[in-house]
């Protein structure tokens, strides 16, 4: 068996080590089957779609979100409250042409 040492930013590294955890997995299983599905490809219509099946046959997709469903309106004001913080697109794009 081979071994490989992986040098990533640490907070990708903590993340992969928290999804690895709350599957009950090692950090070194979750890496292995993430890479298992990313080199084993089966027959799909594009590139994402292929990912997406192999990721699931080994049980790394994270569930979808239903883009039907709408929001309660407890949600809504709280997304809308978070998106009015920050810096404005147009003074972004204002300083870059500066």
């Amino acid at each position: 068996m081979g071994q490989v040492s992986w040098r990533a930013d640490d907070e990708l590294v903590e993340r992969v080590r928290r999804i690895a955890a709350s599957q009950g997995r090692s950090l070194n299983d979750f890496i292995t089957k993430v890479l298992e599905a990313a080199t084993n490809p089966e027959l799909a219509s594009d590139e994402a779609t292929r990912i997406r099946e192999r990721l699931a046959r080994v049980d790394l997709m994270m569930p979808q979100v239903d883009i039907r469903v709408r929001p309660s309106e407890e949600e809504f004001r709280a997304a809308r409250k978070a998106a009015g913080r920050g810096t404005p697109l147009s003074d972004l794009i204002s300083e870059d042409r500066e």
